[in-house]
Formats: C-alpha cells, sequence, structure tokens
C-alpha cells in the first residue's frame, strides 16, 4: 500500500482473488485510496492507480475479475462515475463513464462464460443495474421492472449461458432477472428483513435452486426454490448484518458456508444448522467489510478480510 495513504481513512470495499490463487496468489483490494494488488497471497500490497497520474485519490467501491484471468487479465474496478477496466491484470486502464449524476458502483459481476460472452453487470446506488456486452467498454442501464433502484449486491447462476438468470439486493428486498437482465421480478423476499447486502447463488442452483440472502438487521435467509420463498437460518447464531457469504465450490455435497458479520467470521460445515467462528475478535475489531476465500474454508486455509481500517489481514 502507498505509505501516503492514512490507513485509519482507508475502508476496503471489496476484495477479489484469482481463480489460480494458489498458484499465482494474485489478490486485488478496492479502497477509498484505490485499486490496489498483492502477488504474494495478501502479504504485501501496491496501488495500481498510481500510472493514471492523478491529482487526488480515486476510490475504488468494488472490484471483479474474469473467472478466465489467467489467460486475458480482465479486471474490473467501480470508481466514482464509472467502471475502469484493465485487460493486462491492472498494468494499464480504461475509463467507461456512466450518465451523470456520478453513480456510486456499489457492486461487480462477470459472466461464468465470459470468455464467450463478455457480460459484465454493474450495480449502482439509486440508478439500478448496468451491462455490458462487449467485456466493459460500453454500458447501458437495463432496469425494466426493477422497482427498487439502490442495489447493494449481485449474484449471477453459474448455468447463465443457459438459464440466463441473475438477482439483485436491495434495499427492499431481492429482485430476479431470468432473460440476461433485459427485465427484472420481485421474489418472495420478506420486505420486512431488507436491505439485502449480499447474495450467494449454489454452485449446483441448475439442479437445486438454492441461494442465500444476508440483510442488514436480521441476518441470513435462504431460498430452495430460486426465490419465490424463503427460510431464516440460524438467528440465534447470526442476529443481524452479514456482509458477506461464500459457499463452497462443491456445495451442496460438501454444505460449507462463511459468512461476514461486522465483526466476525463464522463458518458452517452442515449447510447452516451449527456455526463457529474463524480469527478472533482482537483481530477484527476494527470492523470487517470484505473477505474471499481463495484456499477454500479449511482450517489451514487462509481467509482474506477487509477491515475498515484499510487493513486486509489473513486469517
Amino acid at each position: 500500500m502507498s505509505p501516503d495513504v492514512d490507513q485509519a481513512q482507508d475502508l476496503v470495499y471489496a476484495l477479489a482473488a484469482s481463480p489460480n490463487f494458489a498458484t499465482d496468489g494474485v489478490c486485488f483490494a478496492a479502497h477509498q485510496s484505490g485499486l490496489h494488488r498483492s502477488d504474494d497471497g495478501g502479504r504485501t500490497w501496491r496501488s495500481l492507480f498510481d500510472v493514471l497520474r492523478l491529482e487526488a485519490l480515486l476510490s475504488a467501491t468494488s472490484v471483479a475479475l474474469s473467472p478466465s484471468f489467467e489467460s486475458d487479465g480482465a479486471v474490473f474496478a467501480g470508481v466514482p462515475g464509472g467502471i475502469l477496466r484493465s485487460m493486462d491484470g491492472g498494468k494499464n486502464w480504461s475509463t467507461a463513464l456512466l450518465p451523470p449524476p456520478p453513480p456510486f458502483i456499489s457492486a461487480l459481476a462477470v459472466s461464468p462464460n465470459y470468455a464467450n460472452d463478455g457480460i459484465v453487470f454493474a450495480g449502482t446506488m439509486e440508478d439500478g443495474i448496468f451491462r455490458s456486452g462487449d467485456r466493459g467498454a460500453h454500458w447501458e442501464a437495463w432496469n425494466f421492472g426493477l422497482l427498487d433502484l439502490n442495489v447493494l449486491c449481485l449474484s449471477i447462476s453459474p448455468d447463465l449461458a443457459h438459464d440466463e438468470t441473475l438477482y439483485a439486493g436491495t434495499d427492499s428486498g431481492v429482485f430476479r432477472s431470468t432473460n440476461g437482465g433485459r427485465a427484472w421480478r420481485e421474489t418472495g423476499f420478506p420486505a420486512e428483513a431488507a436491505p439485502v447486502l449480499s447474495l450467494a447463488v449454489s454452485p449446483m442452483f441448475a439442479r437445486d435452486g438454492v441461494l442465500f440472502a444476508g440483510t442488514e438487521s436480521c441476518g441470513l435467509f435462504y431460498s430452495e426454490d430460486r426465490g419465490q420463498s424463503w427460510q431464516r437460518v440460524a438467528k440465534r447464531n447470526i442476529p443481524r448484518t452479514v456482509n458477506v457469504i461464500l459457499l463452497s465450490p462443491r456445495f451442496p455435497q460438501k454444505p460449507d458456508i462463511l459468512v461476514l458479520t461486522n465483526d466476525a467470521l463464522l463458518v458452517s460445515r452442515d449447510g447452516g444448522r451449527s456455526w463457529s467462528k474463524r480469527g478472533t475478535r482482537a483481530e477484527l475489531k476494527a470492523g470487517t467489510t470484505s473477505v474471499v476465500a481463495p484456499s477454500g474454508f479449511g482450517q489451514r486455509s487462509r481467509l482474506l478480510v477487509g477491515l475498515a481500517d484499510g487493513r486486509v489481514l489473513r486469517v
């Protein structure tokens, strides 16, 4: 991280790790001070926006990588008013501006079939969802039926190429599109439990129809019918805020779930029936904002956790 950044004021908005993290150790952190990259598993970081030669710091509010990052080097970063993209891992950048006033880019999601379709989605506060079909060069608003334009999170079906399904978590609930984002409908998510801060779709979604939603004040919910009905998970163990939800790549055969609350990392090995903590309260006392598990959830696997004071911990 650049030495002139005041870490105490440098919130980590989001983290992303290379699909080949086990071999390349590459990960990215979106900070108030910009976008940073690590090539050693999160031990050391360097700024990627220095090449832009800006007169002032440019915040990165979200970050996402191509599923084929190793070969295409595609990185997308949300910044005030637009989206930056790099096709070489962050060495060079191009800018796509969104219509004024400058929207806050709250979430980025890359198609699982990006190598073939070049599709990327961006969620914004107050301006809904934007879609790019040309690898981030141009964007257009896709908000038909989206009754709440305050989008807090996005999650895409692993089988997007066939089912065209994706979800948006908003201030008022969960919306679903089954035609690739062209039109949206409300799901059966209970309005009294909103806002929805995080979403996670099962890796076997085409078969099991399972997705999870994390809320600001009502804990964790799940649906087994593609969002038509919802149930609350483990109210006693996860009483309030859920900022991030991660599912095992082998879910539900290996039913591991990890959730990030404001001050704790909780792991379930049985699909949400019981939970245990990762990390210590002392480590996380600064307040947690984001987490990635590029090596899995095992006790010996390192998690990367972003904090409100600008640090990224290896837990």
